[in-house]
């Protein structure tokens, strides 16, 4: 049997976190606006990444990065926040089992933007799967 590969380790983990914090934040927007939570978030994320990187010796000087790895990093930043205030606003209004699959639609829009300007070029099953990943998404919005 082969080797399981060390991304898919790590995505899979990745999975597992994404869930557990859709389902934490559900809960945790009760009596909030999504909008504060999203900064309470970041916050929380801005305190404990700097610790996990001092902590286990990853520390470089990120004045060192290129222009072009700041800017385009920088814009993940972007929109990575609009992702998470959108994602609140939708956990607050929606019932999670819902909002997580349709927000999961991002795995069609990556998939397309990888192949427009990344070059990548799934494979007939990969592109069959991504189709139904985007038509399961759609069914969601009749789920209510």
């Amino acid at each position: 049997m082969p080797a399981v590969p060390t991304w898919f380790i790590w995505a899979l983990l990745s999975a597992i976190f994404t869930g557990a914090t859709a389902l934490l934040a559900k809960v945790g927007l009760e009596d909030v606006d999504p909008d504060l939570a999203t900064l309470v978030r970041t916050l929380v994320v801005a305190v404990f990444l700097p610790l996990l990187i001092l902590i286990t010796g990853k520390w470089s000087n990120p004045l060192l990065l290129s222009q072009r790895s700041w800017l385009f990093i920088a814009l993940s930043g972007v929109t990575t926040g609009l992702s998470w205030i959108c994602f609140f606003r939708a956990l607050k209004q929606g019932e999670v089992s819902l909002v997580v699959p349709v927000d999961r639609l991002s795995l069609l829009v990556v998939a397309v933007l990888g192949f427009a300007f990344l070059g990548e070029r799934p494979s007939i099953f990969g592109w069959l799967g991504l189709l139904l990943i985007g038509a399961g998404g759609v069914l969601f919005c009749f789920a209510e």
